[in-house]
């Protein structure tokens, strides 16, 4: 993994959650963002204080935390609920 300087924790700052430089912006709300459909420009007009490298290392960090740290799926049933069919009904 690259060196990531723009991603910072502190236990004083957003309960010790990854912001960006030491601010009270988290890489989680700027993943959130990105997730929901804005831009960074849209992104960059909401945190004027932000840069762009500051989105970039954000999608990074939570990129190569997602590679770090395996969580269980749960499987699809075999069946899914059609309304109308009983035979589909969830006990």
């Amino acid at each position: 993994m690259q060196n990531l300087t723009r991603i910072t924790r502190n236990p004083e700052v957003m309960g010790g959650k990854p912001c960006i430089r030491g601010m009270r912006v988290t890489v989680g709300t700027i993943v959130g963002l990105m997730a929901s459909g804005h831009t960074f420009n849209d992104i960059l007009a909401a945190y004027p204080y932000l840069e762009q490298a500051d989105i970039y290392e954000a999608l990074a960090y939570a990129a190569w935390r997602a590679e770090e740290i395996e969580v269980p799926l749960l499987t699809a049933p075999d069946t899914c609920f059609m309304p109308g069919n009983p035979s589909t009904a969830v006990s």
